[in-house]
């Protein structure tokens, strides 16, 4: 499951990329009551994304925060690790987050790990592939069918 703070940032960060042709800087504010994220919360979020360099930032009146990279460069698995952690099921088979399980008797013949090892190899190669250009498609394509039902 996503934490809060990383489904947030992945939000925020589909505001921007809907805006990236224009190339104007978005506010936190209006970030906030447009998404429905808690704008303290947010600005925490944002100085992170910031720190990762996938936004940057304009002071003054016409500023804000944009995408520092193409929509199509920005991959959810990466948006993943650098705000929430672990993509894994189980930490015994995080790639970059491993924790041994207590409980565990042997992790080479545990088949709970094998089935997760699993889940994260398949979750792994379609979130290194989806961009937020892909999301923003897959979006358009679900409101179009929404509005032809």
């Amino acid at each position: 499951m996503l934490q809060k703070k990383t489904k947030y940032a992945i939000k925020a960060l589909l505001a921007l990329a809907k805006d990236y042709k224009e190339n104007k800087p978005k506010r936190i504010a209006i970030i906030a009551k447009e998404e429905k994220i808690p704008r303290k919360f947010l600005e925490a979020i944002m100085l992170e994304l910031r720190h990762h360099g996938y936004v940057d930032s304009k002071l003054g009146a016409h500023g804000g925060y944009f995408l520092a990279k193409h929509p199509e460069e920005v991959m959810l698995s990466n948006v993943i690790r650098s705000t929430g952690g672990p993509i894994a099921l189980l930490p015994c088979v995080s790639l970059n987050f491993y924790e041994s399980c207590n409980e565990c008797k042997h992790e080479e013949t545990c088949g709970l790990r094998d089935v997760a090892l699993d889940v994260r190899e398949a979750s792994i190669k379609i979130l290194s592939k989806t961009s937020l250009a892909d999301i923003i498609k897959r979006e358009r394509k679900l409101e179009l069918k929404v509005k032809n039902q």
